[in-house]
């Protein structure tokens, strides 16, 4: 598995203090009432969808390839890049 289930075990606000300590951050999209940050955490891609009229995170998920979403960030970035394994030569 891509990413430790035990990322998603621990509350958000612990996601949140490892993605901004660990993650890099890639870019970020508006959808419907959301601002999606995504990022990339170890070898996989993670949403965090922050609620501006809330001031709130609603939730962080790995990304969604089967989602409409990806139009997003295919028009602005090359997501097989980021997700390709890397070499250990």
């Amino acid at each position: 598995m891509a990413l430790s289930r035990t990322f998603f075990q621990v509350s958000i606000t612990e996601q949140c203090r490892r993605l901004y300590l660990e993650g890099e951050f890639i870019m970020a999209i508006r959808y419907y009432q959301y601002k999606i940050n995504l990022y990339h955490f170890g070898d996989s891609l993670i949403e965090v969808f922050y609620n501006h009229k809330l001031a709130k995170i609603h939730k962080i998920q790995p990304l969604d390839y089967g989602s409409s979403r990806m139009k997003f960030y295919a028009d602005q970035i090359n997501l097989s890049e980021l997700t390709r394994p890397q070499d250990n030569a």
